[in-house]
């Protein structure tokens, strides 16, 4: 297969460029003519085009914030009666992401050539989810495409919210542990070696504290290397083993267990769970099928297996909030509240209010979380400098009482 790039006048006698793959240059006019294109120009990209092509779709992505925009202004669009085909083609223009606008452009060709929108969507699993089909499908067969979208808009508003706070709230200890790190490192490198001449010179017995400093430096300076190897290799292995299922399962169990990070993630995962469930069911998406999208939406594989559960369960005919009740990974206000909204017949209005209630839970963590770590942090950092400055002033201390 080659990349052919082309100039075509398309059904709206409008120019219009782009890049089709195709096994010879007769293919690709076969192709374009199909579409109803009328076709300038045509001529076969060279090959340094195409890798370069692939390696910015590989190393570049979609980002939350990207989709916001994109949901927003195609509500916009779609609601102001321009045709899907012209509004892909008026945000293809404009986006600068250049992973996005090459998947706009190749919905647009797809929908061009009579797909349904949610059937070109289907095709770029590594933007769309199957949450946004589910959403655009459901849009689709109400004639509510707009609102749809707009919906989708606030949801992935929402995350990229979440991530951002969650994100915002680790970066200050981040930093700060980062910042104690290098410092270390470079005192271990470039400051203790000259500390152990004088102390060399001087003779006498050393403090543990003060061979254990000295140790350290000595292995930094003249074996860096393999510091730098066993850090390397550490985390080609943890990303191995996260990637594996069975690690993958083991590592959220754990990731849960650990504190403040780990109430932050049950609720992160409550909140995608309920809301995006509540959502599909108002869009009149089966329990079952709500669901088996729901999960795909959830990171945590402990929350994965327990809506797995749920799926085989209600198949079975039996209750969705059964399994939540016997989990203790799940509040209990969520199973209670399921089974009412099941038995009052209004569970999307429910799971939507449970969404609502953790979400400002979550935001009262947030805010409150660098004020729970400032205490730890310092802690931290007192002992390590208590260490070091203890393990470089004993030694003088115990020069100058021999005097």
């Amino acid at each position: 297969m080659a990349f052919f790039k082309f100039k075509v006048v398309n059904k709206e006698y409008e120019k219009e460029t782009g890049t089709i793959e195709a096994v010879n240059e007769d293919q690709a006019e076969m192709m374009l003519s199909s579409k109803g294109y009328q076709i300038i120009s045509i001529q076969k990209v060279l090959s340094t085009k195409v890798l370069e092509k692939y390696f910015s779709y590989l190393f570049s992505r979609v980002k939350t914030k990207d989709l916001v925009i994109f949901f927003r202004q195609f509500s916009v669009l779609v609601s102001s009666n321009i045709t899907l085909i012209q509004s892909l083609r008026i945000l293809a223009e404009q986006v600068s992401n250049s992973v996005l606008k090459t998947v706009l452009t190749e919905i647009s060709n797809d929908v061009d050539s009579g797909d349904r929108l949610s059937d070109a969507l289907v095709k770029q699993k590594r933007v769309f989810s199957p949450f946004h089909v589910s959403v655009i499908r459901s849009g689709e067969k109400s004639g509510k495409l707009d609102e749809s979208l707009n919906y989708l808009a606030t949801e992935e508003e929402r995350i990229y919210d979440i991530k951002k706070k969650v994100k915002g709230a680790l970066m200050y200890p981040a930093i700060v542990v980062s910042a104690m790190i290098i410092v270390g490192v470079l005192m271990m490198i470039f400051v203790v070696p000259k500390l152990i001449s004088i102390f060399e010179e001087v003779g006498g017995e050393l403090p543990i504290m003060t061979k254990l400093l000295i140790a350290t430096s000595d292995f930094l300076v003249n074996y860096w290397w393999i510091a730098a190897a066993v850090v390397f290799s550490a985390v080609l292995i943890a990303r191995a083993y996260a990637k594996q299922p069975w690690g993958k399962r083991q590592l959220d169990h754990i990731v849960l267990k650990v504190p403040i990070v780990g109430k932050i993630i049950r609720l992160m995962s409550v909140i995608y769970f309920t809301r995006s469930m509540g959502t599909l069911l108002v869009g009149g998406i089966t329990v079952s099928n709500s669901l088996k999208v729901s999960r795909g939406i959830v990171n945590n594989s402990v929350y994965k297996d327990l809506i797995s559960q749920t799926i085989i369960e209600v198949e079975e005919g039996k209750s969705i909030s059964g399994v939540f009740a016997h989990s203790s990974e799940v509040p209990v206000m969520v199973s209670r509240m399921m089974a009412i909204g099941e038995k009052t017949g209004k569970l999307d209005f429910v799971l939507e209010k449970i969404a609502d209630f953790y979400d400002k839970e979550l935001q009262n963590i947030l805010d409150n979380l660098l004020i729970l770590l400032e205490p730890v942090i310092i802690i931290l950092m007192a002992v390590i400098v208590g260490f070091m400055a203890a393990a470089i002033i004993l030694p003088m201390y115990n020069l100058t009482s021999q005097f």
